[in-house]
């Protein structure tokens, strides 16, 4: 007995069967209704890209989005993975799993992921105005009443001490220069990275009091 042909058509070489999830799609395109076939494709790989952002994102703001537990299992598997291929067929999955989650899961997970995001470029910030500070400090004697003015929490004693630490221990002008023709940072001694350290913690503390830290503010 013959079996009976479907009914469709075709569309640039490809069959159309009638009734099917592209027919439906491809009607609604000619109707002018929801998005189109590149449209989808480009949400699609959206989504996949987003999914796989989750693999850095940190388990303070990970762990309260809730992910179902087979999205959870496949982010795990493509951590592992090394294999090209393999990582490739694994993050298609990571994306077909991630267009089964509402608008209100994937918001939060942009939301989490514009936290982390906002977060290390303060981090940065804060890790450059440290440096700058520390510059000043060790070359400027006017800079040291600056930083008091600006966190006059700061332990006045500890930081004199730190400076004058770092100054003593700082390599000669010629050893700078020989270090810097080969490529290599010149070699500086425990004040100078513990006056970093209280620098940087200083600023990462006012930061969260909202106090403006910036260097040569008044």
């Amino acid at each position: 007995m013959s079996r009976k042909p479907k009914k469709g058509y075709f569309v640039r070489g490809q069959f159309v069967a009638e009734g099917s999830e592209l027919d439906l799609q491809l009607k609604q395109e000619l109707r002018g209704e929801g998005p189109s076939k590149t449209e989808l494709k480009a949400q699609s790989t959206e989504l996949q890209d987003l999914g796989e952002q989750l693999l850095g994102l940190r388990a303070d703001l990970r762990t309260p989005l809730a992910l179902p537990a087979r999205l959870d299992d496949a982010l795990a598997e493509l951590a592992r993975i090394t294999n090209f291929e393999g990582r490739r067929r694994q993050s298609q999955l990571v994306g077909k799993l991630m267009r089964q989650l509402d608008d209100e899961q994937i918001g939060a997970i942009r939301d989490a992921l514009e936290v982390q995001r906002k977060g290390s470029a303060a981090d940065t910030l804060r890790l450059h105005q440290a440096e700058q500070w520390r510059e000043r400090l060790i070359a400027d004697d006017a800079a040291l009443g600056e930083w008091v003015q600006q966190f006059p929490a700061t332990d006045i004693q500890q930081l004199r001490a730190l400076v004058r630490q770092a100054r003593k221990d700082a390599p000669a002008p010629q050893a700078a220069q020989v270090a810097e023709s080969t490529g290599l940072a010149p070699r500086q001694g425990r004040a100078f990275r513990e006056l970093f350290q209280l620098l940087r913690g200083t600023l990462a503390d006012a930061d969260s009091e909202q106090i403006p830290g910036d260097v040569g503010a008044e």
